[in-house]
């Protein structure tokens, strides 16, 4: 089928940044990922996967917690801190890494 119709998109720049290093390890051009998504949503009548909230747990999400959960989740932080309970950030990273 031809291509003839332009189509113009304002993106956060980081965002495309990042879709375009995937993009380019597969082998796919920007212009082909779009045509790909447009195609999707007339094939499926919709947007091709799920649009939902991402999960958190209770337990992290502020949105749940009162003002009094999250000053004690930060005093047991400041606690941890002083009692040296700390790490560097790198090794911290490197070891979820390994896990993940």
């Amino acid at each position: 089928m031809e291509k003839t119709a332009t189509l113009n998109l304002r993106v956060n720049p980081t965002v495309k940044e990042r879709a375009e290093e995937v993009l380019s390890k597969l082998g796919v051009p920007m212009s082909t990922a779009i045509d790909m998504f447009l195609n999707q949503i007339s094939l499926t009548g919709g947007i091709p996967f799920a649009v939902t909230l991402p999960k958190v747990p209770d337990a992290i999400n502020m949105d749940r917690m009162t003002e009094e959960g999250i000053h004690e989740r930060l005093q047991k932080g400041y606690n941890e801190i002083e009692a040296g309970k700390v790490q560097e950030a790198a090794s911290a990273f490197e070891k979820f890494r390994g896990n993940h």
